[in-house]
């Protein structure tokens, strides 16, 4: 698999020109639980439903990505996960020890969870119920493109197409993140929750996984972590989203069932998810087509943009 060759300055000239969509935000419920969903683009277009990763909101999706392929004609949907944003928390009284999760996790065992990726699949099934899409292309990044695969294999007749970024099957024997990440990752943990420490534990995180080729503008990115902060600050979410994918397990013997046509997307120096993971997903889906980027980590800088709403559109 050949690394892709990125857009010519001519296209992304033409890029620059795409006009902004003005999101229609609004509340749903599903199961018992509020959940925020942002729409844009033509309302009879092709739905394209954008599932985000780890900890992260529906805002960390750039809008020259979403303003694009609603250029292109798609119905645009994207939304905060449970435990996220301004997305339903949830309460239980179970009470999880991650690090003894992340064990059982690397020795192919189930640990404990409150949810699994399987429940928040179900909710991305129930909101394009409610939303009375009969089917929809699918885009998922890191978890998200693990929530996406398990819609692909368990909910085939709600999907048109897979795009599975920077994501994995989440088999335990897959590499681990670097060591410098995790020690950036263990040490900041220890942080408190006033809006400086987020800001510059989560500084570090994503100039830990940054795209190397792609470097994003420090400033815009500080601006970018204190708006996700003062929108919503979920850490006890964060924490069970991670304990739902330990709790998951491997997705491999599910990936066999997906038949619809899959493109994954993978950075070439991807930090957290290192290319291989990429790899796992392309070996166990029939059919599928990856494309590595060169000089792409664990993030999604405005550069790529024009290059990502290409691929997706393409594939769509």
């Amino acid at each position: 698999m050949k690394p892709i060759q990125l857009l010519k300055k001519s296209d992304l000239v033409a890029y620059a020109s795409i006009p902004s969509y003005t999101p229609e935000q609004k509340s749903i419920e599903l199961k018992d639980m509020t959940f925020c969903v942002e729409e844009r683009g033509d309302k009879q277009g092709e739905p394209i439903v954008f599932i985000m990763g780890l900890a992260c909101q529906l805002t960390q999706w750039p809008e020259s990505l979403l303003n694009g392929l609603a250029h292109q004609g798609y119905r645009v949907i994207c939304f905060d996960n449970r435990d996220i944003g301004l997305s339903d928390k949830i309460t239980s009284l179970l009470k999880v020890d991650t690090r003894v999760a992340y064990l059982k996790h690397k020795l192919g065992l189930n640990p404990e969870a409150n949810y699994t990726l399987f429940d928040m699949a179900n909710d991305t099934s129930h909101l394009l119920r409610v939303l009375d899409i009969t089917n929809a292309h699918i885009v998922g990044v890191s978890m998200g493109g693990m929530i996406a695969q398990i819609m692909g294999a368990l909910y085939s007749d709600q999907v048109r197409s897979l795009t599975l970024m920077m994501s994995s099957t989440n088999s335990p024997w897959l590499p681990i993140p670097e060591l410098s990440l995790v020690y950036k990752l263990s040490k900041s943990s220890r942080s408190e929750h006033d809006i400086d420490a987020v800001t510059k534990r989560w500084y570090r995180f994503w100039k830990a996984v940054e795209s190397p080729g792609f470097r994003s503008d420090p400033t815009l990115m500080k601006t970018n972590i204190h708006a996700s902060y003062q929108r919503a600050y979920s850490p006890g979410g964060t924490l069970r989203q991670l304990q739902a994918i330990l709790a998951t397990g491997c997705l491999r013997q599910y990936l066999a069932n997906i038949s619809a046509p899959t493109l994954i997307i993978h950075g070439e120096k991807d930090p957290l998810l290192k290319p291989v993971c990429g790899e796992s997903i392309a070996k166990e889906i029939p059919h599928a087509k990856m494309i590595k980027i060169k000089g792409m980590g664990h993030d999604l800088p405005d550069k790529l943009m024009p290059t990502l709403v290409t691929l997706i559109h393409q594939h769509a």
